[in-house]
């Protein structure tokens, strides 16, 4: 299951993150947002969904949120 399939306002933890880019990789690292992690799914948009990490809410595009494995 991925992040755009998620139940908004449950928590999950994220099991893989799947991008062939590494820049990618970094950036959403520096965010929190690697295996073993918990994420929230705040809300579902129409081009993405709105995510808490630790104490941070981002905006994730749906390319991104199926990329990252719940």
């Amino acid at each position: 299951m991925n992040l755009k399939d998620a139940v908004e306002g449950k928590e999950y933890i994220i099991k893989n993150i799947v991008t062939d880019d590494e820049e990618l990789d970094a950036f959403l690292f520096s965010l929190g947002c690697y295996s073993g992690e918990a994420i929230t799914v705040i809300s579902h948009l129409k081009g993405g969904c709105v995510v808490s990490i630790k104490d941070g809410r981002y905006n994730i595009d749906n390319q991104l949120a199926q990329a990252i494995t719940i």
